[in-house]
């Protein structure tokens, strides 16, 4: 029907339910919006976590994924497995729960535990049914997105507007279902797949492919492309199929999932503790385009390194803007040969980080100009050193701006203090309005701090003034890396906690331990080597830093000596280094799932070290383990490790 004839039976229905209230029913169309803005979203517990799936970029890695099914199922090497192949719509993950047939609740996916409510915007979505075809009790996950069509129109919507635009439909589909009012949900079109039914257990269903087509029964909307294939030498056709209709598709997608298609082999098949072990998505290759480096500037980072980044020409890649990319050292500029002017080809490291790759020396003028790391911090103006031994330049000067400011948002990040909702935007305000010194004040804080400044309602200086509390009692291990050593990273921070604890009873306070702290003492721990050692009591020797642990113990800073549990698991008494770049895990997501199998992850090689874990571009460690003799892994190898 057209438009004018489906909008004069909406207005007939909408005067029907204003003389017979008593007659709306949760599915009319009438009840896709109303109600008033939210305040805020309600937080809710997933009663069925929610898994992601393990990325893959290369068909080898796919290949490997289907030897590990097989392994963990039992069956030979040379059995074909069947699996059905979908597109892997580039949108926001989520569920919906139907109680005898209605949708009552629609939850973002949050971190696969804790998601929020956002029913109110999904209920705008028309092709999310109200109601399904049985009156029966259901969980559904599925995508929400924003066709290619409609992110163009609203970007000009935008623009007309004087506001800012969306890098890509996958943002404003975020921003759109986390409006707290769904009358602006209700003005932008999103669409929705729906792919899984988490409660299918209690139905006769036997396959994904079956699963698939009960959801279009139901009257779910399912991606018409999904396939099912004999084996996974039939996953790269439809791989290498998807490729060449992808800018034809109205939606986005960034790869393919592939999926186990019998259940009771996905229910045997399990998790691992982020990822579902039978399904996995293979992406397609980083996009790569060529840009013009304009400049080249200099970052100062909490351990006075500097750091050289390109400032580039703007430039479209993978879905959003990119405007800077860092260089990482002299060393690398030396190696790519960059210039300011040069010509280079940019991609996103695991479609995240911008990366220069190559120059193109070819569309030089001759107008282009070397880099060379400054004499002087750009930020202190101290003189730049450069110590034996290391690549990375640094400033002199140890109280520098740049550093203290780079401190203390390491000081609050997420592996060390942890305190929501202080980022570095809200540091930078309170350094500038001289409610903050040091990390120490952010403990003095109050709300009537917060609440005169800009950005800060009541209710947000409360949360935060919460957070900072929460935050007093810290693990020791945290404590220590917080502070911000040079060469201190996590695994360091925590084996020297352990050695702490094991001092407990010699220890009247921490900062006597650390002030009474000697070269010898730190080198007896099994992975401290003598660099690390000399950091870390140069940075004890110094009375400001003292001062500062002594002004942390006022302020009500508590620390929790780490739990030595009993190791189990297959990498028991196995150590770990990491070295490069790895594409399936971030380097925390590595190291969590080593402790998770029992095993130690050290920041040092040493002959003790059982693997080193070699990612793309690997530094001094992999040499160094060439030196040993330490046995050295590359990424696909680790995989096969952690099975």
């Amino acid at each position: 029907m057209t438009d004018a004839v489906r909008d004069s039976l909406k207005d007939e229905l909408e005067d029907l339910e204003k003389d017979f209230p008593q007659l709306i029913t949760p599915d009319s169309p009438t009840q896709r919006i109303g109600g008033k803005a939210l305040g805020k979203f309600e937080k809710y517990r997933h009663k069925i976590p929610k898994y992601s799936f393990d990325d893959m970029f290369s068909f080898e890695e796919v290949e490997e994924f289907d030897a590990r099914v097989k392994r963990f199922l039992g069956l030979p090497a040379e059995k074909d497995i069947e699996y059905i192949c979908e597109l892997k719509i580039d949108g926001l993950n989520m569920s919906l729960i139907y109680e005898k047939g209605f949708l009552t609740r629609a939850v973002t996916r949050g971190d696969g535990f804790v998601g929020e409510t956002v029913t109110h915007t999904v209920k705008t979505i028309g092709s999310i049914p109200l109601k399904i075809k049985k009156e029966i009790n259901m969980e559904v996950g599925g995508e929400v997105y924003m066709s290619k069509k409609s992110f163009e129109k609203i970007n000009k919507e935008q623009e007309k507007k004087g506001e800012s635009v969306f890098a890509n439909p996958r943002n404003a589909a975020a921003g759109t279902i986390r409006q707290l009012d769904p009358k602006i949900a209700s003005e932008r079109d999103l669409d929705a797949f729906i792919y899984s039914d988490f409660t299918y257990k209690n139905s006769d269903l036997k396959t994904q492919e079956e699963l698939l087509e009960n959801l279009k029964i139901l009257g779910f909307r399912v991606n018409q492309h999904f396939k099912k294939v004999k084996n996974i030498k039939a996953v790269l056709e439809y791989f290498k199929q998807t490729e060449k209709i992808r800018e034809k598709l109205p939606y986005e997608i960034d790869g393919i999932v592939i999926k186990v298609n019998d259940l009771k082999f996905q229910e045997r098949l399990g998790r691992t503790a982020k990822h579902v072990r039978w399904a996995a998505a293979y992406k397609f290759p980083a996009q790569q385009v060529t840009t013009v480096v304009e400049g080249i500037g200099v970052q100062v980072g909490r351990t006075g390194a500097l750091t050289p980044v390109a400032h580039l020409r703007p430039v479209a890649l993978a879905g959003s803007i990119v405007k800077r990319a860092t260089l990482h050292n002299q060393d690398e500029v030396d190696r790519l040969d960059v210039r300011i002017g040069d010509t280079v080809v940019l991609q996103k490291a695991g479609d995240v980080i911008p990366d220069i790759v190559e120059v193109l020396p070819k569309l030089r003028t001759g107008k282009e100009r070397k880099f060379k790391m400054p004499m002087k911090c750009p930020i202190c103006g101290s003189p730049v050193i450069k110590r034996e031994g290391e690549v990375a330049h640094y400033c002199s000067n140890k109280n520098c701006f740049a550093k203290q400011k780079e401190g203390l948002y390491h000081f609050v990040s997420k592996r060390a203090f942890d305190i929501a909702g202080l980022g570095p935007k809200i540091l930078d305000h309170l350094q500038a309005e001289g409610l903050i010194k040091d990390a120490a004040d952010i403990f003095l804080l109050k709300e009537e701090d917060l609440t005169p400044l800009e950005r800060f309602a009541e209710k947000s200086a409360e949360n935060l003034v919460k957070a900072i509390e929460k935050s007093k009692k810290i693990d020791l291990g945290k404590f220590i890396y917080a502070l911000g050593i040079r060469h201190v990273g996590e695994e360091t921070a925590l084996l020297i906690a352990r050695q702490v604890k094991s001092q407990k009873s010699k220890v009247k306070s921490l900062t006597d331990y650390f002030n009474n702290i000697k070269l010898e003492d730190l080198e007896k721990i099994e992975g401290i080597g003598p660099k690390v050692g000399e950091s870390v009591v140069e940075w004890f020797s110094n009375k400001k830093n003292i001062q500062f642990l002594k002004k942390l113990e006022e302020v009500g800073v508590e620390t929790v000596a780490p739990a030595v549990s009993e190791k189990v698991g297959k990498f028991k008494n196995l150590t770990f280094v990491l070295t490069g770049e790895l594409k399936n895990f971030s380097r925390d997501e590595a190291k969590d799932k080593i402790r998770q199998l029992g095993g130690d992850v050290s920041s040092s090689v040493s002959k003790n070290t059982d693997y080193v874990v070699a990612g793309e571009k690997p530094g001094s460690k992999f040499n160094k383990a060439k030196t040993l003799g330490v046995k050295i892994i590359n990424e696909k190898e680790f995989l096969k490790l952690i099975g």
